[in-house]
């Protein structure tokens, strides 16, 4: 049987650039990296030296904290770099890429036979363990814990956001592999989202698979929406969460035993001059997506891996996000100067309180925001902005106000362990404040996790 999650708190963000459905062509990177900084509370320890020469699907680094967890490399090649910060930190570990790709074979004949405890190991063995988070604490599953329930979600509700069914579309096979194994991993359901209407069906993914359909504005895509709707996490229960995208990795691995880390990603933005999708393999540059495809308008520009309310600002040299399907240019703004704008009428502009016009024309009027912030950090105003866009059955600034004040008994109350960042990226994004909320939220967790471990 089919769920069905729909809300009306939250907010769609129209902007200029969406991605249209053709695919584009890309640079060759000229080398891949993985990025300990990409997986949040990774303590990495380098398992190669520069020099040494890998297949794709051979370890780069492990995880000090949890040995088993491997990070592989995408490509075959040379390592060219172990590049370190302070304290002598892993910043990343680079490879320079074959002509050809060789990749490292995996035993997978068997694979429909596997019992929980093979499956695993042959996911942490193959690096595939990193893609799966678990709840509480939004970071990295830990392989000794079993899951109550698995969460994969195949919609992303986010502004630009690539369209799912492009994302998969002749991989069909190798996202129902992908979702049979996840049901061996829990005893309980794989509550698989997608978009409301999809082209879905039970039969299409397989037994163990129970689909959510997902109706409303950002953000219903995120997962955290669909766990507080379907089944919310209280303390002492573990849930692991997927991205569809990344459920194909494990399938390309079970169907054909190799390691294949490429995905299509969406190249989206108003400051791109040619928009669509590409496929990429994850750890390339930035450079390789969109060079050639930026806007000579002669403004300053910032481009995002991931969207515009999660993503991370990068530059040419760094490396598409080890989560990311997208990658957003959008003006800086820093280069625009306004007379008096705050008192302008403010025809073409964006406000979410109506302030100005420009909503007049219509809710599905597409804009084309910058960078900057417009206005200055200031005490939290109790003010219910943050309800009017967060559909979880949470109190969002009563909880934020436990977090800075450390208070673990009214976090655990207000629901800390069953939310992640990202599910306050728009309350960051309509808080008149300024508030630095996504930032505070994952200091929370990351707090309540050294207070618990």
């Amino acid at each position: 049987m089919t769920n069905v999650i729909k809300i009306r708190k939250g907010l769609d963000i129209r902007l200029k650039g969406k991605a249209t459905e053709k695919f584009v062509d890309i640079g060759k990177s000229g080398v891949y990296a993985v990025v300990p900084d990409h997986y949040v509370g990774l303590a990495p320890k380098a398992v190669v030296r520069t020099g040494d020469r890998v297949r794709a699907g051979d370890p780069l680094m492990i995880d000090k904290s949890c040995p088993e967890i491997k990070f592989v490399s995408p490509v075959s090649g040379e390592v060219t770099g172990i590049n370190r910060g302070e304290k002598r930190k892993i910043l990343s570990i680079t490879v320079k890429p074959d002509e050809q790709i060789e990749f490292k074979q995996f035993d997978v004949k068997d694979s429909d036979t596997l019992d929980a405890d093979s499956l695993k190991a042959l996911l942490l063995d193959a690096g595939m363990w990193p893609y799966i988070r678990q709840r509480p604490y939004d970071r990295m599953a830990n392989p000794s814990l079993t899951p109550r329930d698995i969460f994969v979600t195949a919609f992303d509700s986010a502004p630009l956001a690539p369209d799912f069914n492009i994302v998969v579309k002749g991989e069909e096979e190798e996202l129902r592999t992908g979702l049979q194994a996840l049901s061996k991993l829990t005893p309980g359901k794989v509550h698989l989202g997608v978009k409301g209407g999809a082209s879905f069906s039970s039969s299409g993914v397989g037994q163990g698979t129970f689909l959510v359909e997902l109706y409303g504005p950002h953000p219903v895509g995120n997962v955290g929406v669909m766990i507080n709707h379907v089944k919310p996490v209280n303390k002492g229960e573990t849930v692991w969460t997927l991205n569809a995208a990344d459920v194909l990795f494990i399938g390309r691995l079970l169907l054909t035993g190799t390691v294949d880390l490429s995905r299509v990603v969406a190249l989206t933005g108003s400051e791109l001059s040619e928009s669509g999708y590409a496929k990429a393999i994850s750890g390339c540059t930035i450079g390789s997506l969109v060079q050639g495809k930026l806007a000579a308008n002669g403004r300053l520009k910032r481009i995002v891996s991931g969207n515009v309310l999660t993503g991370v600002q990068v530059s040419m040299d760094d490396y598409l996000g080890a989560y990311h399907n997208q990658i957003t240019a959008i003006p800086e703004g820093d280069d625009i100067h306004e007379f008096v704008g705050w008192a302008m009428p403010g025809f073409g502009k964006y406000s979410v309180s109506r302030t100005y016009f420009t909503w007049l024309s219509g809710k599905n009027r597409e804009y084309k925001l910058d960078a900057r912030i417009r206005g200055g950090k200031r005490a939290m105003i109790m003010s219910n902005e943050y309800d009017k866009v967060f559909p979880m059955d949470i109190l969002p600034e009563y909880l934020l106000k436990a977090i800075i004040a450390f208070d673990i008994e009214k976090m655990e109350n207000l629901g800390i362990y069953e939310v992640a960042p990202e599910d306050f990226a728009l309350c960051e994004f309509v808080d008149t404040s300024k508030i630095e909320i996504q930032q505070i939220v994952r200091m929370g967790l990351d707090l309540l996790y050294k207070e618990n471990y």
